[in-house]
């Protein structure tokens, strides 16, 4: 799947038109479906960075390579859990069908092993920030992307069997950090926590009807 393919299926998940996302990222409508067709080539680090902010994604996820066996927008999968967003919060690892809460439809394209979770708590809520997540919002979340410098991720502290939801940051020598989107959120920025792991890269929200 092409940039310009994943560009307009994660505008039509989040029910922008093309004028409304041309017009967000100070472009034109022309240059915008000439980017979807695949008749434009060439773009700037600008340019995705304003697509990606206003999509809710990451730059990596506008290159992702889908295929219709790994990926399906129609599919149902788990709701699990609640994410506590702000302080760490108990989570679940391992489940079977019958464990679930609920199957609901997801509307981004996933993995087979993505799950979804109930956004609870004020950590990610930011409504002057390119991204802000408000509690009762669902997330999806896919563990077969990969976690890269200011991807969303959900991140667990096993020997804990908790869990928390933040923007991972990587400085220069590789190590991790969590940073939460409310700037008035304390601690805003905190450290990985020594024998945690990144379970999943968020890969798109929605309201629930």
């Amino acid at each position: 799947m092409s940039i310009g393919q994943n560009i307009r299926r994660l505008r039509q998940a989040q029910k922008l038109t093309m004028e409304q996302l041309a017009h967000a990222i100070d472009s034109d409508v022309g240059n915008l479906s000439r980017l979807e067709t695949g008749k434009q080539k060439s773009f700037s680090e600008d340019q995705l960075d304003k697509i990606a902010a206003v999509l809710r994604v990451g730059i990596p996820d506008l290159f992702m390579d889908y295929n219709v066996e790994q990926a399906d927008t129609r599919g149902k999968i788990p709701l699990i859990s609640d994410v506590q967003a702000g302080d760490w919060s108990e989570a679940v690892d391992s489940f079977h069908p019958g464990d679930a809460a609920d199957w609901i439809a997801c509307p981004f394209h996933h993995g087979p092993n993505a799950f979804i979770l109930r956004v609870s708590g004020y950590s990610m809520y930011n409504p002057g920030g390119d991204k802000s997540f408000s509690p009762g919002e669902f997330i999806a979340v896919d563990p077969s992307r990969e976690a890269v410098n200011k991807s969303l991720v959900v991140a667990r502290v096993d020997h804990e069997d908790k869990a928390t939801f933040k923007q991972l940051l990587v400085d220069e020598e590789g190590g991790y950090m969590l940073q939460a989107l409310n700037p008035s959120h304390s601690p805003r920025l905190m450290l990985l926590p020594e024998g945690s792991r990144i379970i999943g890269v968020v890969i798109g929200k929605w309201v629930p009807e």
